[in-house]
């Protein structure tokens, strides 16, 4: 192994030390969130009447329609969106 390899390995290990700190972070804070929309009343679900145009769109074959609606709405990434819609076929 020579040296720019071992460069390389360090800095892809420091790089994922760093995303894991991140990570925790982040599922630190969405706890705090949750907490507070609790407190305050907010829903952490989809509203009803979205749930159910989705489910429509689904049945319609609109599932891509649906996926776009999804991330509208909510901000999700694709990959979340289309396993939350195949959720509800």
């Amino acid at each position: 192994m020579n040296f720019f390899e071992v460069i390389v390995i360090g800095l892809m290990l420091s790089t994922v030390s760093y995303i894991l700190e991140v990570k925790s972070s982040i599922d630190i804070l969405n706890k705090k969130l949750d907490k507070i929309s609790e407190k305050v009343g907010i829903s952490n679900e989809l509203e009803e009447d979205l749930k159910n145009e989705l489910i429509d769109l689904i049945s319609k074959g609109n599932k891509i329609k649906a996926i776009k609606k999804y991330r509208d709405n909510t901000g999700a990434k694709l990959k979340e969106a289309k396993d939350y819609i195949e959720s509800l076929e």
